[in-house]
């Protein structure tokens, strides 16, 4: 056997392992991180060392960029709370609790007080393994402060309490020296000083979280008692939460408002176009133009760099302003699902000319892993708020962003099949789109098998060169496709309820090569270079749909 087949072997046991652990920390309902179930959790995660999280296999480094990945996701503050409690949708927004919803991923959470923070998980099974492999990472990274600053009698270190001095400076806002600071961080953190300046700008750009000297200091002091106070963190499930997991309750709130929205509109005898993507490109597509004419009609990747813009809210706004006069309908999320959608009546959009079938489209947000069956299960069973009323769907399209294995940023994938990772399960299809749908436009395009991983935090080179280069041939790794299509597959030959010969388009753009250093997720996003693949893919699926 080669050492690579082996590692990614070794690998794939560490990813088993560690959902095997977590599936049994949900069912007992709470752990602690330095426990035994919680060391285990860490153990693994750190034999894995997904590429995602650096160096967090270095006990002298603490991971940067893989912090910031991480922070960017969690709730601001999390770092200054000790127990930590996962819960289902259970009234606390009601309560009058100030709702905290991280930069780039969307969850409702609420600092309950100085020490607890309470997060909302209302997007499955994946949602909930997702944060708690960040906290385990976060945890790791606590722990190593916490060793850097504390000699063998528990005494901590002349840099440490300096730091601490400037966190409280930086608290009460008033002036520090930033050179000295930087420099305390750098021993606390085991980085040099560059590296330690450079991520400090990079967490003051992020505006999520706190500063990186308050996180850094806060990691380590709650690291530091638990080791010498004895004041244990925790993580715990609430009992709704693990009532509610894996019995569809969101996504069945969620697509009975989409559909009592269509019933009220009248449309739900019409063709229907089920797009999954950002909720910016097909309406700026479809109106864009039209609402802003001096940007020329056949200049889609001109419309998607103005309206990309940060300083063109204007734009924007003028964009949906006309879209809302103009056939489309927004709903917004209430469902706890975090989805929301836009109803299209093409009917009424000036710039679709042939209205002989009168398609709607609708545009849902982007689902999150197993979210996107429970959700996509419920949208296409029969409306029966009466009678039962099946759904005239006529194509499911999904637009995502995938890691790449062979490739770059921006590049586009184009799948044949979805085998979904640690199984023998696979999904092929048959895609509308081809390679030849997307050339001539200076993007280079790849077409195959992508595997549907569990979550993209837990992979690392080995088992990603493995799904490259095995006879799976592997171009990319997502989180949905098997979800999208078992649920597309099953309400078409099984249940029925939508006509067997529904079109199916699935495209992604490379927001990631994890095989690359440097170009994994926590480098950085995609930034302005997802702007011409992802209006690109857009004006590929309308193209498609509007030509019955």
């Amino acid at each position: 056997m080669s050492d690579q087949k082996k590692r990614a072997r070794e690998s794939r046991t560490a990813i088993e392992k560690i959902y095997v652990t977590m599936r049994h920390l949900f069912n007992r309902g709470n752990y602690k991180p330095n426990g035994t179930s919680g060391g285990a959790l860490r153990a693994s995660l750190i034999q894995l060392s997904p590429e995602i999280y650096g160096s967090i296999a270095d006990p002298e480094k603490v991971e940067l960029d893989g912090l910031l990945y991480v922070f960017d996701r969690l709730p601001r503050g999390i770092e200054e709370c000790r127990h930590i409690k996962l819960i289902a949708k259970e009234g606390f927004k009601k309560a009058g609790f100030k709702t905290l919803i991280p930069q780039k991923r969307k969850r409702d959470c609420y600092r309950i007080d100085d020490s607890t923070m309470y997060i909302e998980m209302t997007r499955g099974r994946s949602d909930i393994y997702d944060i708690l492999t960040h906290l385990t990472f976060m945890y790791n990274e606590a722990d190593k402060i916490k060793n850097h600053v504390l000699d063998a009698k528990y005494r901590p270190s002349d840099d440490w309490e300096k730091l601490g001095q400037i966190v409280r400076l930086e608290r009460a806002k008033k002036k520090f020296d930033l050179k000295k600071g930087l420099t305390y961080l750098s021993n606390v953190l085991g980085r040099t000083f560059e590296e330690v300046q450079i991520a400090y700008g990079k967490f003051e750009q992020s505006k999520n979280g706190n500063s990186l000297f308050n996180i850094a200091w806060w990691l380590g002091k709650l690291a530091i008692d638990e080791e010498v106070k004895k004041k244990d963190r925790e993580i715990t499930f609430s009992t709704r939460l693990r009532e509610h997991v894996g019995h569809h309750i969101y996504g069945d709130r969620w697509a009975t408002s989409v559909k009592s929205v269509l019933a009220e509109e009248k449309l739900l005898d019409r063709p229907i176009h089920i797009i999954s993507a950002n909720l910016h490109s097909v309406m700026n597509t479809l109106y864009g133009h039209a609402a802003a004419p001096k940007l020329k009609d056949e200049d889609i990747q001109q419309l998607a760099i103005e309206t990309s813009k940060v300083e063109n809210q204007k734009l924007r706004d003028k964009i949906k302003v006309y879209a809302l006069k103009h056939g489309m309908i927004e709903i917004k999320d209430t469902s706890g699902t975090n989805l929301e959608v836009q109803v299209i009546n093409t009917e009424k959009v000036p710039s679709v000319k042939s209205k002989d079938e009168k398609p709607v489209i609708i545009v849902m947000d982007y689902a999150f892993g197993e979210q996107a069956f429970e959700c996509m299960d419920e949208l296409l069973k029969p409306y029966d708020e009466m009678e039962p009323a099946k759904l005239n769907v006529r194509s499911v399209a999904i637009m995502g962003k995938a890691g790449i294995l062979e490739g770059d940023k921006g590049d586009i994938m184009i799948p044949t099949a979805h085998v979904f990772e640690g199984t023998a399960d696979n999904y092929p299809f048959k895609n509308e789109f081809e390679i030849a749908d997307f050339e001539g436009h200076g993007l280079r395009v790849y077409r195959g098998p992508m595997t549907t991983v569990l979550g993209t935090s837990l992979q690392n080179r080995d088992v990603l060169e493995h799904f490259r280069t095995s006879t799976w041939n592997a171009i990319g790794i997502e989180m949905e496709g098997v979800h999208y299509q078992k649920a597309v597959q099953s309400a078409s030959t099984i249940r029925k309820s939508i006509p067997e010969d529904v079109k199916v388009m699935y495209a992604y753009y490379a927001s990631d090569n994890p095989l690359v250093t440097g170009k994994t997720l926590s480098s950085g996003s995609l930034g302005p270079e997802g702007v011409k693949p992802t209006y690109l893919i857009t004006q590929k699926i309308l193209e498609n749909v509007l030509a019955g």
